[in-house]
């Protein structure tokens, strides 16, 4: 097994943030390439990992930088999960904000007994006007 490595000036396709979404489990629009394309494209903090040259790892967020971070994004493929990627993607994101910003997500249903696990706690202080569309 090669070491995980993590890159946060490493672009990457649309297809290949499919393909890792794919192999994860996590519920995207991963037959929308355009949306991804989008996601990508407007994401201003990109932290990825890598086995080799095999992307095996995400996180995505939108920040700025000084007060406050949305994680949208935490998919690590099935075969690498229970490795501490995920928890390292999250600490690879809490740097880069620094320690004047705040993390916040929306956990998907299944995911929700893993973020109090790597630091997280849960807010009851939030709203959401949700999307149309389901994904």
């Amino acid at each position: 097994m090669q070491t995980i490595t993590y890159a946060q000036d490493r672009l990457i396709t649309p297809e290949q943030l499919a393909a890792v979404f794919t192999r994860s489990g996590i519920s995207r629009p991963v037959d929308d390439l355009a949306r991804l394309a989008k996601m990508l494209q407007h994401g201003n903090l990109l932290v990825t990992a890598w086995d080799g040259a095999s992307l095996v790892g995400v996180a995505r967020a939108l920040t700025d930088f000084a007060f406050c971070c949305y994680l949208s994004d935490l998919a690590v493929d099935r075969k690498y999960q229970h490795r501490g990627i995920g928890q390292a993607l999250i600490e690879q994101v809490r740097s880069a904000i620094g320690r004047d910003s705040m993390l916040l997500l929306l956990a998907a249903p299944d995911a929700m007994a893993y973020y109090p696990k790597v630091g997280f706690e849960a807010v009851a202080n939030g709203w959401i006007i949700k999307r149309p569309s389901a994904v």
